[in-house]
Protein backbone atom coordinates (compact mmCIF):
# COMPACT_ATOMS: atom_id res chain seq x y z
CA UNK A 1 0.00 0.00 0.00
CA UNK A 2 2.70 2.53 0.70
CA UNK A 3 3.97 1.75 -2.83
CA UNK A 4 0.56 2.90 -3.95
CA UNK A 5 0.21 5.73 -1.92
CA UNK A 6 4.20 7.12 -2.90
CA UNK A 7 2.95 7.11 -6.56
CA UNK A 8 -0.16 9.11 -5.98
CA UNK A 9 1.43 12.43 -5.20
CA UNK A 10 3.20 12.43 -9.19
CA UNK A 11 0.11 11.16 -10.51
CA UNK A 12 -1.74 13.94 -8.83
CA UNK A 13 0.84 16.84 -9.47
CA UNK A 14 -0.90 17.52 -12.95
CA UNK A 15 -4.13 17.59 -11.12
CA UNK A 16 -2.40 20.61 -9.27
CA UNK A 17 -0.97 22.35 -12.38
CA UNK A 18 -2.99 21.80 -15.12
CA UNK A 19 -6.07 23.88 -13.38
CA UNK A 20 -3.41 27.11 -13.00
CA UNK A 21 -2.73 26.79 -16.99
CA UNK A 22 -5.69 26.35 -18.04
CA UNK A 23 -6.93 29.83 -16.17
CA UNK A 24 -3.61 31.13 -18.04
CA UNK A 25 -4.65 30.37 -21.49
CA UNK A 26 -7.96 31.17 -21.38
CA UNK A 27 -7.03 34.82 -19.27
CA UNK A 28 -4.77 35.08 -22.65
CA UNK A 29 -7.64 34.47 -25.10
CA UNK A 30 -9.76 37.32 -26.63
CA UNK A 31 -11.82 34.67 -28.09
CA UNK A 32 -15.86 34.13 -27.23
CA UNK A 33 -17.75 36.30 -24.91
CA UNK A 34 -16.64 37.91 -21.46
CA UNK A 35 -17.71 35.25 -19.48
CA UNK A 36 -15.41 32.36 -21.02
CA UNK A 37 -12.70 34.90 -20.15
CA UNK A 38 -13.51 35.28 -17.08
CA UNK A 39 -14.28 31.61 -16.27
CA UNK A 40 -13.07 30.51 -13.06
CA UNK A 41 -11.62 26.58 -12.58
CA UNK A 42 -13.33 24.89 -9.73
CA UNK A 43 -10.25 23.09 -9.10
CA UNK A 44 -7.94 24.64 -5.56
CA UNK A 45 -5.63 23.59 -3.46
CA UNK A 46 -1.67 23.57 -3.02
CA UNK A 47 1.08 20.79 -1.88
CA UNK A 48 4.16 21.85 0.97
CA UNK A 49 7.24 20.31 0.87
CA UNK A 50 10.53 20.31 3.60
CA UNK A 51 13.42 18.80 3.32
CA UNK A 52 16.56 18.82 6.31
CA UNK A 53 20.08 16.61 5.70
CA UNK A 54 23.06 16.56 7.85
CA UNK A 55 26.56 15.70 6.95
CA UNK A 56 29.54 14.81 8.99
CA UNK A 57 29.94 12.96 11.82
CA UNK A 58 26.25 11.86 11.79
CA UNK A 59 24.41 11.16 8.41
CA UNK A 60 20.50 11.41 8.13
CA UNK A 61 17.48 12.93 5.74
CA UNK A 62 14.15 13.77 6.79
CA UNK A 63 11.81 14.36 4.57
CA UNK A 64 7.95 15.39 4.51
CA UNK A 65 5.43 16.39 1.58
CA UNK A 66 1.54 17.26 1.34
CA UNK A 67 -0.65 17.92 -1.40
CA UNK A 68 -4.14 19.15 -1.15
CA UNK A 69 -7.25 19.32 -3.52
CA UNK A 70 -10.65 20.78 -4.18
CA UNK A 71 -12.95 20.68 -6.53
CA UNK A 72 -16.17 22.70 -5.87
CA UNK A 73 -18.82 21.89 -8.80
CA UNK A 74 -22.93 22.92 -7.87
CA UNK A 75 -23.92 22.02 -3.99
CA UNK A 76 -20.99 19.58 -4.00
CA UNK A 77 -17.17 20.06 -2.42
CA UNK A 78 -15.07 17.17 -2.88
CA UNK A 79 -11.18 17.31 -1.28
CA UNK A 80 -8.09 15.22 -1.28
CA UNK A 81 -5.44 15.14 1.00
CA UNK A 82 -1.61 13.24 0.80
CA UNK A 83 0.74 13.50 3.52
CA UNK A 84 3.94 11.62 3.27
CA UNK A 85 6.64 11.44 6.04
CA UNK A 86 10.58 9.49 5.67
CA UNK A 87 13.47 9.86 7.56
CA UNK A 88 16.77 7.82 7.93
CA UNK A 89 19.78 7.89 9.44
CA UNK A 90 23.49 6.21 8.40
CA UNK A 91 25.72 5.12 12.00
CA UNK A 92 28.92 3.88 12.64
CA UNK A 93 28.99 -0.21 13.48
CA UNK A 94 32.19 -1.25 15.11
CA UNK A 95 33.04 -4.81 15.02
CA UNK A 96 35.24 -7.38 17.91
CA UNK A 97 38.65 -6.38 15.89
CA UNK A 98 37.99 -2.77 15.69
CA UNK A 99 36.99 -2.29 12.40
CA UNK A 100 34.49 -0.08 11.58
CA UNK A 101 31.50 0.14 9.25
CA UNK A 102 28.21 1.92 8.11
CA UNK A 103 24.69 0.84 8.01
CA UNK A 104 21.36 2.79 7.36
CA UNK A 105 17.93 2.70 9.60
CA UNK A 106 14.64 3.97 8.85
CA UNK A 107 13.58 6.15 11.77
CA UNK A 108 10.37 7.34 10.07
CA UNK A 109 8.11 5.96 6.99
CA UNK A 110 4.28 7.59 7.24
CA UNK A 111 1.67 8.15 4.58
CA UNK A 112 -1.98 9.21 4.61
CA UNK A 113 -4.47 9.78 2.48
CA UNK A 114 -7.82 11.34 2.79
CA UNK A 115 -10.51 12.06 0.71
CA UNK A 116 -13.95 14.13 1.26
CA UNK A 117 -17.29 15.14 -0.05
CA UNK A 118 -19.87 17.85 1.43
CA UNK A 119 -22.92 18.90 0.18
CA UNK A 120 -24.13 21.78 1.06
CA UNK A 121 -27.51 21.82 2.90
CA UNK A 122 -28.02 26.14 2.88
CA UNK A 123 -25.63 28.99 4.33
CA UNK A 124 -22.98 27.25 6.27
CA UNK A 125 -24.95 24.02 6.55
CA UNK A 126 -23.26 20.77 4.78
CA UNK A 127 -24.03 17.09 5.39
CA UNK A 128 -20.31 15.15 4.88
CA UNK A 129 -18.39 11.99 4.11
CA UNK A 130 -14.98 11.28 5.01
CA UNK A 131 -12.47 8.56 3.78
CA UNK A 132 -8.74 8.10 5.69
CA UNK A 133 -5.72 5.69 5.53
CA UNK A 134 -2.57 5.97 6.93
CA UNK A 135 0.64 3.67 7.02
CA UNK A 136 2.67 3.60 9.54
CA UNK A 137 5.75 1.12 10.27
CA UNK A 138 6.55 2.50 13.31
CA UNK A 139 3.05 2.65 15.04
CA UNK A 140 1.23 0.32 17.22
CA UNK A 141 -1.22 0.50 14.95
CA UNK A 142 0.60 0.03 11.13
CA UNK A 143 -2.37 0.86 9.52
CA UNK A 144 -5.74 2.54 10.04
CA UNK A 145 -8.63 2.52 7.58
CA UNK A 146 -12.15 4.71 8.21
CA UNK A 147 -15.19 6.10 6.55
CA UNK A 148 -17.70 8.43 8.26
CA UNK A 149 -21.12 10.70 7.51
CA UNK A 150 -21.85 13.63 9.47
CA UNK A 151 -22.94 16.96 9.58
CA UNK A 152 -20.96 20.11 8.81
CA UNK A 153 -21.50 23.62 9.79
CA UNK A 154 -19.30 26.92 9.89
CA UNK A 155 -19.46 28.18 13.60
CA UNK A 156 -17.85 31.65 12.47
CA UNK A 157 -17.35 33.49 9.66
CA UNK A 158 -15.60 36.32 9.89
CA UNK A 159 -13.55 39.00 8.11
CA UNK A 160 -10.38 37.56 9.49
CA UNK A 161 -11.99 34.18 11.38
CA UNK A 162 -13.18 31.12 9.99
CA UNK A 163 -14.49 28.45 12.18
CA UNK A 164 -15.87 24.86 10.85
CA UNK A 165 -16.84 21.95 12.99
CA UNK A 166 -18.06 18.26 12.04
CA UNK A 167 -19.53 15.28 13.67
CA UNK A 168 -20.56 11.93 12.78
CA UNK A 169 -20.29 8.18 13.00
CA UNK A 170 -18.40 6.01 10.98
CA UNK A 171 -16.22 2.87 10.99
CA UNK A 172 -12.79 1.86 11.41
CA UNK A 173 -10.40 -1.10 10.52
CA UNK A 174 -7.11 -1.19 12.21
CA UNK A 175 -4.04 -3.66 12.33
CA UNK A 176 -2.58 -4.18 15.75
CA UNK A 177 0.70 -4.75 15.27
CA UNK A 178 1.66 -6.18 18.86
CA UNK A 179 -1.25 -8.26 18.90
CA UNK A 180 -0.79 -9.82 15.14
CA UNK A 181 -4.87 -9.21 14.76
CA UNK A 182 -7.10 -6.83 12.57
CA UNK A 183 -9.95 -4.91 14.96
CA UNK A 184 -12.82 -3.72 13.44
CA UNK A 185 -16.44 -1.43 15.03
CA UNK A 186 -17.82 1.81 15.42
CA UNK A 187 -16.17 4.84 15.61
CA UNK A 188 -17.64 8.53 16.76
CA UNK A 189 -15.76 11.48 14.20
CA UNK A 190 -15.48 15.25 15.28
CA UNK A 191 -13.03 18.01 13.47
CA UNK A 192 -12.66 20.91 14.02
CA UNK A 193 -10.88 23.42 11.50
CA UNK A 194 -9.97 27.36 12.37
CA UNK A 195 -8.48 29.85 9.87
CA UNK A 196 -7.66 33.07 11.06
CA UNK A 197 -5.65 35.90 9.50
CA UNK A 198 -3.12 37.82 11.69
CA UNK A 199 -2.22 40.43 9.29
CA UNK A 200 -2.99 40.93 5.38
CA UNK A 201 -0.01 37.85 4.35
CA UNK A 202 0.07 35.91 7.60
CA UNK A 203 -2.41 33.25 8.54
CA UNK A 204 -2.82 30.90 11.45
CA UNK A 205 -4.45 27.69 10.97
CA UNK A 206 -5.27 24.54 13.42
CA UNK A 207 -7.33 21.42 12.50
CA UNK A 208 -8.35 18.47 14.87
CA UNK A 209 -8.99 15.45 14.22
CA UNK A 210 -10.72 12.94 16.32
CA UNK A 211 -11.74 9.43 15.97
CA UNK A 212 -12.93 7.45 19.09
CA UNK A 213 -13.91 3.66 19.29
CA UNK A 214 -13.92 1.19 21.89
CA UNK A 215 -10.48 -0.25 21.07
CA UNK A 216 -8.32 3.10 20.35
CA UNK A 217 -9.17 6.72 20.18
CA UNK A 218 -6.90 8.19 17.51
CA UNK A 219 -6.72 12.23 17.48
CA UNK A 220 -4.04 14.86 15.37
CA UNK A 221 -3.79 18.06 16.27
CA UNK A 222 -2.08 20.38 13.14
CA UNK A 223 -1.10 24.17 14.33
CA UNK A 224 0.36 26.05 11.33
CA UNK A 225 1.67 29.51 10.38
CA UNK A 226 2.38 30.69 7.10
CA UNK A 227 3.48 33.72 6.08
CA UNK A 228 3.05 34.41 2.22
CA UNK A 229 5.65 35.93 -0.30
CA UNK A 230 3.60 36.17 -3.00
CA UNK A 231 0.49 35.15 -4.39
CA UNK A 232 1.30 31.93 -4.61
CA UNK A 233 4.16 30.98 -2.68
CA UNK A 234 4.71 30.73 1.37
CA UNK A 235 6.73 29.76 3.95
CA UNK A 236 4.49 27.62 6.52
CA UNK A 237 6.23 26.91 10.27
CA UNK A 238 3.70 23.63 11.56
CA UNK A 239 3.38 21.03 14.60
CA UNK A 240 1.73 18.44 14.74
CA UNK A 241 0.61 16.33 17.43
CA UNK A 242 -0.71 13.00 17.01
CA UNK A 243 -2.18 10.30 19.96
CA UNK A 244 -3.08 6.81 20.24
CA UNK A 245 -5.12 5.56 23.50
CA UNK A 246 -3.84 1.63 23.22
CA UNK A 247 -0.19 1.52 22.49
CA UNK A 248 2.09 -1.15 23.28
CA UNK A 249 4.23 -0.88 26.68
CA UNK A 250 7.94 0.24 24.41
CA UNK A 251 5.89 3.02 22.70
CA UNK A 252 4.81 6.56 23.22
CA UNK A 253 1.18 7.65 23.25
CA UNK A 254 1.85 11.07 21.35
CA UNK A 255 4.03 11.81 18.62
CA UNK A 256 5.14 15.25 17.37
CA UNK A 257 6.67 16.75 14.09
CA UNK A 258 7.73 20.07 14.02
CA UNK A 259 8.38 21.57 10.43
CA UNK A 260 9.20 24.62 8.19
CA UNK A 261 8.24 23.92 4.61
CA UNK A 262 7.83 25.69 1.07
CA UNK A 263 3.92 26.19 0.08
CA UNK A 264 2.29 26.54 -3.12
CA UNK A 265 -0.86 27.38 -3.68
CA UNK A 266 -3.60 28.33 -6.55
CA UNK A 267 -7.51 29.04 -6.81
Amino acid sequence: MSRHLLSLPFLLSSWVFAPAAWAATNADCNCGDAASAEAVSPWSGGGELGFAATRGNSISESLNGRLQLQYTEGGWIHTMDLFGLRSSAEYRVYAEDGTMTRDRKTTANRYTAGAGSALKLGDHRQFTTALRYESDDFASYSSQATASVGYGTRVMDGERTRLDVQLGPGVRRAHNVQEGRTESGLIGRGFVGLKFGLTENTELENTLLVESGTSNTFAQNDLGLSVAMNQNLALKAGLQARRNSEVNSQQKKTDTLTTMNVVYRFK
